[in-house]
């Protein structure tokens, strides 16, 4: 089954999706104005299909989303101080 849901409710009810999703196996889409923006799909179901193609998994720790300094070291802000992290 897939449920699709908008971003906003998404962010405001993740943990409840992520159980959705892990423990229930369903599929859910994320969308924003309509338009499918990504899926989160039970682990064994994503690592059997890279197992498939042979593309290597990288396992990210975001950590906090603010350092000790206050700013952002979060994953979108590395990738605008560097941009040879998208690639």
């Amino acid at each position: 089954m897939v449920v699709e849901v908008p971003v906003t409710e998404a962010r405001a009810e993740f943990s409840e999706l992520i159980n959705r999703v892990g423990y229930g196996g369903e599929r859910v889409v994320i969308t924003r104005h309509g338009k499918p923006l990504v899926a989160l799909v039970p682990a064994s179901e994503a690592m059997g299909d890279l197992s498939e193609s042979s593309s290597t998994v990288t396992v990210l720790d975001l950590g906090s989303r603010t350092g000790s300094t206050g700013s952002r070291t979060g994953i979108a802000a590395q990738q605008a101080t560097n941009p040879k992290a998208r690639d």
